[in-house]
Parts: C-alpha cells; structure tokens; sequence
C-alpha cells in the first residue's frame, strides 16, 4: 500500500507525525509512504524507515516568487512530481488550505483529512473525499496518530500504545554508535524560536550558563539557525572559558539530530528541536509561555515540562531550571 502524506511543516510538526507511520507500520505490513514537505524539514522524514521517497514543495518560495518559478518551469516539475505516483490513499496532516490544494493536486484513490470541526482551517476540507472527526483539543500528536488510523481503517492506538517516533536506530547509525553516550557532559541549549514571545530572556541564559560552569565539569553547545540566534549565541557565551562553552557553526537538521542524541541533557524553549530530542528520547526541560504543553509540548522518555505564568517567561528562574537538571545530570 502506498500513501502520500502532506505535512509541509514546521519542524515540530513534521515530528508529530512521525509515530502515526509507526503505528500504520505495525498495523500493514506492506506499507509505504512518501512525504510533501518544504525543504527546510526535508531531513527529518529520511529518518524513518517507512519513508520512501521526499516530494519537495517550496510554497513559500513561489509565493514570493511566482512568476520567476512559472516562467523557470519549477511550478510544472513540482506538479509533475505531485502526481507522479497515483497513491492508494492521500493523507493531510496539517488541516489548512494550502496542505488541502497540495491533497487536491496530488493523484490517489482517496484524499482524507480532518473534518470542518476539527481542521485548522475548515475550507481545506473541500480537497477530501473521506473527512474525520479529531477532537482539536488533543495533543497534536494524539490527533494525527487518530487521523492515520480512521484514514487507514486500523484500530486507534493513540490511547493504549506510547508514540514511537522509531527514528533513534537512523540516527546513532549516523553517529556509529550503538546507543547514546550516557557519560557525555555535554548540555545543549536550545534557545532560538521563530516567535518572540517564545523566547526566555537572554541573561536568564547566561546565569543559567554560569550555574553550569561553576560545576566545572560540563560544556554547553550553542546552536543558532539565523544571524538573530547566532547573536544570542555569542552573548550567551561571551566571557567564558572556550574549553566549556561553545558557539555551533551553522548545522543541518541531521547533524543537530547527532548532537542531541548524544548529549547529556538538552534544555529548550518550545522549538522544532526541542521535539527532535523528545523524539530521540533523550533528557529535555522544555520551557513554556504563551502555548500549552499539554496541546503541543515534548512527548517522550525523560521529558520535563516547565509553565511559565507569564506570557513573557520570566518568572521561570535559572535556579530552577538548574534543580531540575539535577535530576539528569547526578
């Protein structure tokens, strides 16, 4: 059997729907999948053994650039890819308009997707044959291992069996190891976001990096994905002995992944790699503000949650932050 799913993104997104391929893959054994996605999060589904093949869709890119791409002929070979395959059954993952015109555009049997009740937006469901109804208060990983199921008619076990994201094997085989190193001292800090209002303030940051390194025995990893998060990440470890603290060159998807499942702990704001090193079950403090962990927050072993009551994060403390690392770290 053979299914297109359309999740363009976020990174965290992509994530989510990642253990409801496990769950199909348990439940059919011929299954197989192909994947539409931005290029950005391109990486993330080659982790799973049940992806065969990646349908890029830069929609972003030819919004901005529409005419260029028409002219290019990169709209007609995007198309073409699209409907290449003619696919058993046709999954959109994500529930909006733009996810529903790729389902509308793509060739298969049956196209599925949340119902107008329970479809971020609901005039996406105008591109599905079969539509469902997914309570919009679940967990976003809750939701889509239950759309998978009503979609391919097995029995729903987002209630009974724990999310395997099943990618862990993928990644230790690109570090050459057989399973993480637990005696590494290495903790990352993931603290870039793409919102605002997602950021914990930056000198929390640093007084956090000095709780570390007055242990003398841990070094800190600073990733950044733009220039923003580069600043930060030089502020973050400026006046510090280099031997425990260091700046990240700019990194791919798949090489963060190697990092983070090697570390010793990874501390993060809500962001897509905080879900990545949920996924690889690796211990992670994920702090939160404005959005609800209980909608969208990490899921995975060794998982903590910290609430912010604040829409600005700053009643979550470096001191507690550090007592709860604890717990992972001694």
């Amino acid at each position: 059997m053979r299914i297109l799913i359309i999740k363009t993104s976020s990174l965290g997104d992509v994530i989510h729907t990642l253990p409801a391929l496990t769950d199909a893959g348990l439940q059919i054994p011929d299954i197989q999948f192909d994947w539409v996605l931005e290029p950005a999060f391109s990486e993330i589904p080659t982790f799973h053994p049940l992806v065969k093949n990646i349908i890029l869709s830069p929609m972003r890119y030819f919004r901005r650039n529409f005419f260029q791409s028409f002219k290019n002929n990169e709209l007609k070979n995007f198309y073409q890819n699209l409907r290449k395959n003619n696919y058993d059954i046709i999954i959109d993952a994500q529930g909006l308009i733009k996810s529903g015109l790729l389902t509308m555009l793509a060739d298969g049997k049956v196209k599925c997707g949340y119902d107008r009740r329970s479809a971020w937006e609901p005039l996406a469901c105008l591109a599905y044959n079969k539509s469902f109804n997914v309570n919009p208060l679940l967990h976003a990983i809750t939701r889509i291992r239950k759309l998978f199921a009503y979609s391919l008619q097995y029995p729903d076990p987002s209630d009974t069996r724990t999310p395997n994201y099943n990618i862990n094997n993928h990644v230790l085989s690109m570090c050459k190891i057989n399973s993480p190193q637990t005696n590494s001292n290495v903790v990352v800090f993931l603290h870039g976001t793409t919102r605002d209002d997602k950021r914990w303030p930056i000198k929390n940051w640093i007084k956090l990096k000095e709780l570390f390194l007055n242990k003398n025995k841990y070094k800190i990893l600073l990733p950044w994905g733009n220039e923003s998060e580069k600043r930060d990440a030089v502020n973050i470890a400026a006046e510090s002995n280099n031997n425990f603290i260091q700046v990240l060159p700019k990194s791919s998807i798949g090489e963060l992944a190697k990092i983070l499942a090697t570390s010793k702990l990874n501390i993060a704001v809500d962001t897509g790699l905080g879900h990545l090193s949920a996924a690889l079950n690796q211990p992670t403090i994920s702090l939160y503000g404005p959005t609800d962990p209980r909608l969208i927050g990490t899921i995975g072993e060794n998982q903590i949650h910290i609430k912010s009551d604040s829409q600005l994060m700053t009643d979550i403390s470096p001191e507690k932050i550090m007592n709860e690392s604890l717990n992972f770290l001694e």
